[in-house]
């Protein structure tokens, strides 16, 4: 999904070189990356919204949530009468490679109905999702409720997969306990790892993922093809992983294109998973009771939540899926688990750490069907 690479860590000469310098954005001006981002990462006002204009601040808080790639794989619909919102899938921004069967594309409509419901309850609106499996669409009819803004719906625009370094320190039963609660429903099985020997069996399936996929040619394509080098390619598109929010410098994208395939390399990607992995508080790893579309759809609003609740109480995360992404590891990994005959879902790691350059969002209008 909801995935997380990034440009190589190892490219300190690039940093340090005018080349570096530019690939920045331009001064910040109205389209400048600067600028979209704080555009881009903030709430609306909460009254005086109707019609189709709070149909459209709905959309715009449902596209803050993450997906497979940044790709942002959703189309939405609105209602004529503001009385529900169907999201879609966008099947033209899907990655091939890395999750052939859509896997990653409905639990990201999942990321952005969770969003939308908490919004809705923002503002009045009480909103009950349903997979609609003959459409492949999500559909949120809402009703007239009492407003409230909750500590999840506040945490929307500090949200972030954050692909650092944490600081290793451990979370309180607490605040294990209230993302246990968050990330959690009838239809998905949340197991937090926080055990270190847990989590070291959980980082040589990651890394036993992650060279097998940086063995695919088609895979590393289709990760290059979504990765932004710099702020002016980031504002220009609106999508893929900038570059900078993996904590890497600024360059121009011909230089990335050539310096991708130098650094971005299996000993340099694995080690730097096991640094991560292990500046980690835990792991947490989400499992649908059963393996179709609406169960995924209901993996990425428990993630979802879960990502908030984490975001409210300070704590970021991001995205160790290669073991559930290699179809052959998912079996293993599972039985390693004591999921046996299940399919583990996502894998991610959390804990404390600093915030990092923001990813962008297209418009609403380029997402409104």
């Amino acid at each position: 999904m909801i995935t997380r690479r990034q440009f190589a860590a190892s490219t300190p000469w690039l940093a340090a070189s005018p080349l570096a310098l530019s690939g920045c954005s331009p001064a910040p001006g109205a389209d400048s990356y600067e600028a979209l981002a704080e555009r881009t990462w903030q709430l609306g006002a909460l009254t005086g919204l109707g019609g189709a204009e709070l149909g459209r601040e709905l959309v715009r808080c449902a596209t803050l949530a993450p997906s497979s790639h940044n790709t942002q794989c959703w189309k939405f619909a609105l209602d004529a009468n503001g009385r529900s919102i169907a999201i879609l899938p966008d099947l033209s921004r899907r990655c091939p490679a890395v999750d052939p069967d859509d896997h990653h594309v409905f639990v990201s409509l999942g990321c952005a109905t969770e969003n939308l419901v908490q919004a809705a309850l923002a503002h009045g609106l009480k909103g009950q999702a349903q997979f609609d499996a003959a459409g492949d669409a999500v559909r949120v009819t809402l009703e007239p409720t009492q407003a409230q803004a909750t500590p999840l719906f506040n945490a929307i625009p500090t949200r972030q997969c954050t692909r650092g370094d944490y600081d290793g320190k451990p979370l309180s039963s607490d605040e294990l306990g209230l993302l246990q609660r968050a990330g959690s429903s009838d239809k998905v099985r949340l197991l937090l790892l926080t055990e270190r020997r847990a989590m070291e069996q959980t980082l040589d399936y990651v890394v036993q993922g992650n060279t097998a996929q940086m063995a695919d040619a088609a895979f590393v394509q289709e990760l290059k093809a979504w990765i932004r080098f710099n702020g002016a390619d980031a504002a220009r598109t609106r999508d893929g992983l900038y570059s900078a929010s993996s904590g890497n410098p600024n360059i121009p994208s011909w230089v990335g294109d050539l310096a991708f395939r130098w650094v971005f390399t299996p000993k340099g990607e694995n080690e730097k998973y096991a640094r991560q992995v292990r500046s980690s508080a835990g792991i947490a790893v989400f499992v649908g009771l059963a393996t179709d579309k609406a169960h995924w759809v209901e993996v990425g609003r428990c993630y979802e939540r879960f990502a908030l609740q984490a975001t409210a109480l300070g704590i970021r995360n991001a995205f160790l899926n290669q073991p559930v992404e290699v179809a052959a590891l998912r079996p293993p990994f599972a039985a390693a688990l004591g999921l046996a005959g299940q399919r583990p879902d996502l894998v991610v790691r959390f804990g404390r750490g600093p915030t990092l350059p923001r990813s962008l969002r297209r418009p609403v209008e380029a997402v409104l069907v």
